[in-house]
């Protein structure tokens, strides 16, 4: 099976080929994917070089022109590096575009602390307007960079190496209720579902999948929990991300919540993704304990 980023690059590079109206802008990381995408468009596939502000700066113009502009690289030079930028050129100057990154919190270990972005999505959630997908799988993430592309708005797609092992029908707003259950509510965010569903095995609770967590579908949240509600959240990035927008969500309804993810302790062994899981107790053994002893 591909990746989700040789997808994203198989993706974009046809989008270009059907829809004039997009720009790819890129900060070195990818460029050798996308070679010969550059040669049949060199106006509308741009390189920056290592230089992220300017590859955010070189969107937002780009967005001014009425253009659609796809930016990426690792997620912790497209989020937080140029984050100034990520603020002015798109939020206050109200334009449009796709931030699609690579790396996720720790997908590449031996890149050390500085390849690492476990608090992109929550960064970006202190700004208006974005919309932000997290897949699980490379078709998930085929069918949110299509839905993102076509629009006028702000979107993030947050690309992994982590992967579940099946895709499921995404819509780019709702949850997904794979499994019902009577003693709580599990929400297994993008790459964390295969995991998720192996530590609740034998648990009478319901798991809902979320591909896209911004907007929060608190529709699915509610129709999910009955008169009171415990509600653990499990997320491939900072933990805790989501807890107010489900305390939100649940406002008249008596409920805990949990919310479960990378800890903001830094681990200075890198190791493996499988080692970093298990060291942020995301494995299924340790979510299976936390879960339980939170129910």
């Amino acid at each position: 099976m591909d990746t989700m980023r040789d997808r994203f690059i198989a993706t974009t590079s046809r989008l270009l080929d059907e829809d004039p109206r997009l720009a790819l802008v890129l900060a070195e990381i990818s460029a050798a994917g996308f070679e010969r995408t550059q040669r049949r468009h060199p106006a509308r596939v741009i390189n920056v070089g290592i230089r992220e502000q300017l590859l955010i700066g070189a969107g937002g113009g780009i967005a001014l022109t009425g253009m659609r502009p796809i930016m990426h690289t690792f997620a912790s030079f497209l989020v937080e590096r140029p984050f100034e930028q990520v603020k002015l050129d798109f939020g206050h100057q109200d334009t449009g575009g796709v931030l699609v990154s690579a790396g996720a919190s720790y997908d590449w270990p031996a890149g050390g602390f500085t390849h690492m972005s476990p608090g992109d999505v929550a960064l970006l959630d202190t700004l208006d307007g974005w919309t932000v997908h997290v897949p699980g799988h490379p078709d998930e993430a085929e069918a949110l960079l299509r839905h993102a592309a076509a629009g006028d708005d702000r979107v993030y797609v947050r690309l992994s190496l982590q992967s579940n092992a099946e895709a499921r029908p995404v819509t780019g707003d709702r949850f997904l209720t794979v499994r019902e259950g009577r003693r709580g509510v599990v929400i297994a965010v993008g790459p964390m579902l295969d995991d998720v569903l192996a530590a609740t095995e034998g648990l009478d609770v319901t798991v809902l999948y979320a591909t896209t967590v911004r907007p929060f579908d608190r529709t699915a949240l509610r129709a999910a929990v009955g008169v009171r509600a415990d509600v653990v959240i499990v997320e491939p990035y900072l933990e805790g991300t989501s807890t107010t927008a489900m305390n939100d969500a649940l406002a008249d309804v008596p409920h805990r919540v949990l919310g479960l993810g990378v800890a903001r302790r830094e681990l200075r062994r890198y190791g493996t993704i499988d080692e970093h899981l298990a060291a942020q107790g995301l494995d299924p053994a340790s979510l299976r304990a936390r879960i339980s002893a939170f129910l």
